[in-house]
Formats: C-alpha cells, structure tokens, sequence
C-alpha cells in the first residue's frame, strides 16, 4: 500500500529520469550512506561509535542532505546540510579536490562538540558536485571534565575544544600538524585519531561508491537525480500535509530547572500551524537560555522539530525536500536558541527531546491513529580516570547511555528497554565490553517494577543499571540527564512515569541521591552507583486497562500487585508466585475502581504541603505523590517544590484529568 502510493506521486509529475532509473538512483543513493556507516562501524576505535552514535550523508553541492541512511540518529540528521553550508560559506571559492574539512561547532549548525564532523568534497571534471559527510560522537574533546560533559559550564570555554570548520587535507596532502593541536587537547587523543581516520575513510567510500554510479548513469543523470529525490520527498510530504486539517496547535514541555534560578520548571513553548500544505512551527514564549549546558542552539533546536514531525511520516525518506516543508521560528537568545558562548553540551537531555515530546503530543491530536504519550528522557553517565588493571596505566572513559520506556500508543503499550527517541538507531552497550574496556563492573542491569506510566495503554519500562568502580585512580563521574522534576507525562487521561536521577553508594548507610545534572564526583575503587531510566507515559485512562491485561502485567513483573490495586484499581492476590499463580478479585476490583474514580480529581488538589508530610511519615511513597498527587519535590532533601508543582499539575489537569470525564 505505501509502495503504491509513492509510486503514484512520482508517476504523476514530470519528471527528466524514467521512474526506474530515479527508483534505482534513489535507493542507490541510500545504500551509499549506508556503506559509509558500515566502513565506520568497522574501523572506529570509540565504543561510543561503535554502538552506533554516529551518522552519515550525501549532500550536493550546495549542502542540501539528498540522502540519509537507514540507521542514522534523529538528532544528527536534522543538522548535517547546515554543517556543509557552514564548509561552503567559510571556504567559498577556496574547495579542490582532496581537500578534507573537520568541524563541531553548535553555533553553526552543529549539535555538541562531541558531535565531529569530517566534510569531504567531491570533485568530477573539476567541479565540484557533492559533499559527503561523516559524524561520529567522539567520547571526548577536552573542556573541564571527562567526556566534555560539564554541568557547571555556563558558556563553552569549559565544554571542550570548539572547531569551525577547518581543512585538515589540502588537496590531498594530510595537514597532521593542525590535526595534532586538536586531538593534543583532548583526552585518549591515540583514540581520537583513530575515529577521525575512520571517518575519513568511510567517506572516501561515499566517494567512490558515487563515482561508480556516475561512471555507470553518467553525470548529468547523477546530477538530476539529486535534485528529483529532493522535489519528490518536498511533493511527497506536501501531498501527506494536504489530507490534513488546517488549524493551530500548542503546547508546551519543561526542562527541570535551572540551578541559577532553583525551583520552578523552564517552559519549551511549541505552537505549530498547518497552511497551504507547510508546518510552520513557533517556539516564541520559550524560557530564555538557562545557567547551565541543558540549552540548544538553533541547530539542534531544529533538528528536534524535524524529527518529531517525521516521526509522524515514516513513510516519507528524509532529506532536504522535508525541510522545505516544516518551516520554523526559533526566538534568540533562549533555550531553543542559545548564542555563543552559552553552553550547550546538555541540549541532547535538555532542549531537544522535550522538543521532539512536545511535537508528538501535538501531532497525537492530528494523527490520533498514531498517538504516542512523552517517552523516557536520554541521560548519559560519563566515569574517567586512570586504569590501574595492569601497569599500562591508561586514561579511561566509561561512557553509558541507557534504554528506557516509549509512550503508550493509540491501540498498544508503549515498547519496554528501548533506545531514546534522540536516537533510535543507538545500540545498548554490552555490559561485557564495557567491563573489558575499563575499570568498571555492571551489578545490575534489570527492567524496573512499575516505572511504566499507567494508562489504558501502559508507557513502556524502564530500565536499572548499576555499578561498581575496581581498579582505578583519580577517577571522576558526571551525570547528564533529566526529568526528575517534569517527570515523564501519560497524555489522554494517561499518567506519569518515574523520576530519573543517579545515585551513589546505593544500599549503604552512604547512600545518596544526587540527581540528574552534576559533574567531577571523586570515584575511587569500591565505590559503586545506580540510575533508573523512567518509563514512558500512559496513554488513556488507565482505569480502562482490560484487567486480565493488568494480572498478565504483575505475571511479567511489569506491574507490582500494590499499584495494579492504586493505579489500575485492579485487585490481585497472589497464590503462588514460582508457578506465576494469581488471581483476580473482581468484586473487590469494581469497588476498588469506584473509589478511585470518585476521589482521584480531589487528590490532584490537595496541598502540596500536606502531601509532603504525609510522604515524610510514611503514609504514602513515591509514585502515589507523583501519580495521584501531582506533586513535585526535591529528592536530595524530600522538600516540596511549590512552583514546580503548579506549573506540573496545569499541565497534568490538561493531558490527564480532562479526559477522566
């Protein structure tokens, strides 16, 4: 059905390639990127890259992206043609053949500075036609911390070193003393090195693999087919956009805080108009850039709303005819647009996935055959230090990102242990090549009880991961994540999830919460640390949840017997839980249901204060102040957060209690 419609939008314009060549041309075009992906995937020496943080793409000679692969990362994609504008713009008139560029830079398209990426132009009979490119998450580039993460930067002078673009090959001849002052100010720069060779390599593949098709079609065929995949995806999407209704929608998404300011959560405004067949998207009204790295510039801003919306449209391949579609404003000088020098390290926590959640909930309105409630935050645990396993005494990064809970869906539960939406093509790093690579031991790794938001639709379960530090000295740990505070949110009458946040010497009299953002924590041997991932948020109101689907939730250890009764109002006993032997008790299920739909809109209102000493004294636990409650508050010191807690519960009323009538 999709093929016969994609085939029917090309059939229907004119178009200078027969409909089997642009078919071949436009698929050869994807496994060109793919082949890039794969030489990386071989040769990097990061097992960062490794478990695929990286992306590639076939940009023509104006920087335009013609053509993206199939296992690249949303946040990367959205920003790759704005890197090659960047090349075009500082080197205009000064390209050759073997020429190599490197850049980072956020301030000009970019995402982080861990984000490097190597531009390579593409010559034929001395014009230059296409540029490929390679990015790859390099786990470190310098700044303040291991793995350039630093919580305290407010501008990016302690974030790792910042790299315009700059030509590292000149015409062909490697520049080694300008690549050596830049990997000699980053940490494992043997390391460094590596991933940047692979990366040059792998678009050296880029490069030959389009030359064969040129060879085989000629260069005048190549050339139209660059700019026919284009207008195809812009006609394409425009056809999508017509069968829809024109209108406004709005929303807004928080980040947690800002530490400058303490409690209160920073607004992410996102309206979005449909007209004329083009998305107009509007983030005026956003918080004003905050005291710490969890800001975006404009790139990676952008980036979010190009991959929230084609999440909508998986039909649709994503190159530059999408952007001409989904047009954008970005107000200056904010969180979703922050200039230089303000840090924006964190975006990827921050900015960007309430960004990309803000879009699905509005697009959950248009599409509602494909609504999806907030998924689970990405959060990245960064430990550095030096090994002392043997006597080589290398400087190590333990770099770790986890999987975590999608949002319920329209008509099923939300996908348990999955990779965040910043990137669905991230690996989950295998705990054994961790360990084999540094000092540090996973002690669990395990789906928690109960951290899927409850809903008609259950969001999907997070994830446990913890660990302990052996032999290591001088070792340092920084934490880059979010949603403690706007907790992960059920839409459609759906509730929340759970709260995220890391800590230290878990089980001991040492114990201690330290959040979601901090950075250089001594490490020494011994010392050990966990960190859940939240789930997603439910969708529709989970006292509809079939209650056979609960009991088979408690059987899979997904739902605890006490919250299948608080959330679900569904009432289980257990008979004998080695042979998974439970069993329902309807009578007491029914009441149980009655009483929650009579109280649960006075819960939302009672005073936060109230419901603080009543957790203080034991009388309710976590998930009841978050679930039933809608109450925020300061784990490190279990003190209520007035204003948070307003702000949090505006929002809850909107997406949750209006749908209980």
């Amino acid at each position: 059905m999709v093929m016969g419609s994609l085939q029917k939008v090309v059939s229907k314009q004119e178009t200078s390639l027969d409909p089997v060549t642009f078919e071949v041309l436009k698929n050869g075009f994807v496994n060109l990127v793919d082949q890039m992906a794969e030489q990386m995937l071989r040769t990097c020496y990061s097992f960062v890259i490794y478990n695929r943080d990286f992306s590639c793409a076939l940009c023509d000679a104006e920087g335009n992206t013609v053509m993206q692969g199939t296992h690249d990362i949303s946040v990367h994609v959205g920003t790759l043609h704005l890197t090659a504008k960047a090349v075009l713009e500082d080197f205009k008139g000064d390209i050759h053949p073997g020429d190599v560029f490197l850049v980072n830079d956020p301030y000009r398209g970019g995402t982080h500075f861990c984000d490097t990426r190597v531009v390579l132009p593409v010559f034929y009979g001395g014009k230059l036609i296409a540029f490929m490119q390679t990015n790859g998450h390099w786990a470190d580039v310098g700044g303040s911390n291991p793995g350039s993460f630093d919580v305290k930067s407010r501008d990016h002078f302690g974030e790792g070193i910042r790299i315009p673009p700059v030509r590292i090959y000149s015409r062909g001849e490697y520049l080694s003393d300008v690549v050596n002052l830049l990997i000699s100010n980053m940490r494992v720069p043997k390391e460094r090195l590596g991933d940047l060779r692979s990366q040059v390599e792998a678009a050296k593949v880029g490069q030959r693999q389009l030359l064969e098709l040129i060879d085989k079609y000629g260069i005048d065929t190549v050339l139209t087919a660059f700019k026919e995949v284009q207008d195809y995806v812009e006609r394409l999407t425009r056809k999508k956009i017509e069968s829809l209704p024109e209108g406004t929608w709005e929303t807004v998404d928080y980040i947690d805080m800002d530490p400058e300011l303490g409690d209160g959560l920073i607004p992410i405004r996102v309206k979005m108009e449909i007209k004329d067949n083009e998305i107009h998207y509007d983030l005026s009204g956003s918080h004003p850039y905050i005291s710490c790295f969890l800001n975006a510039g404009y790139g990676a801003a952008l980036s979010g709303l190009y991959a929230g919306t084609k999440t909508f449209f998986p039909e649709v391949p994503l190159n530059s005819g999408f952007y001409r579609v989904v047009k954008a404003t970005l107000p200056e000088n904010s969180v979703v647009n922050a200039p230089e020098p303000v840090a924006v390290t964190g975006f990827c926590s921050g900015a960007f996935e309430k960004i990309m959640n803000a879009c699905f909930e509005i697009w959950s309105e248009i599409m509602p055959e494909r609504a999806i409630a907030c998924s689970f935050n990405l959060e990245y645990l960064l430990i550095g230090g030096y090994d002392r396993r043997d006597a080589s005494n290398n400087y190590f990064m333990w770099y770790d990102w986890m999987a975590g809970g999608h949002g319920g869906r329209i008509d099923r539960d939300g996908a348990n242990a999955t990779s965040p939406v910043f990137g669905v093509g991230l690996s989950v790093q295998p705990c054994e090549g961790q360990e084999r690579l540094s000092p540090v031991i996973t002690t669990k790794h395990e789906i928690i009880t109960d951290s899927g938001g409850p809903g008609k639709y259950r969001g999907g379960c997070g994830v446990e991961k913890g660990g302990v530090l052996t032999e290591v000295f001088g070792g340092v740990m920084s934490y880059c994540c979010d949603r403690s505070r706007s907790i992960t949110w059920g839409i459609k009458g759906g509730l929340p999830s759970i709260p995220q946040g890391a800590v230290l010497h878990p089980g001991t009299d040492k114990e201690q919460f330290l959040g979601t953002i901090f950075s250089n924590i001594p490490m020494k041997k011994g010392d050990s640390f966990t960190r859940p991932s939240a789930g997603g948020g439910g969708l529709g109101d989970p006292l509809e949840r079939d209650v056979e689907t609960v009991l088979e939730d408690v059987i899979d250890g997904y739902v605890s017997i006490e919250r299948a009764r608080k959330d679900y109002g569904v009432v289980i006993r257990e008979i004998d839980r080695d042979v998974d032997l439970y069993e329902i008790d309807y009578e007491a299920t029914e009441k149980e249901r009655e009483y929650i739909r009579k109280h649960r809109k006075d819960w939302l209102r009672v005073s936060p204060y109230e419901v603080e000493k009543m957790y203080k004294n034991g009388e309710i636990d976590q998930l009841d102040v978050i679930r039933r409650y809608g109450v925020i508050m300061d784990y490190t010191t279990n003190q209520v957060l007035v204003k948070s807690t307003e702000q949090y519960r505006e929002a809850m009323m909107k997406r949750t209690l209006a749908y209980w009538d």
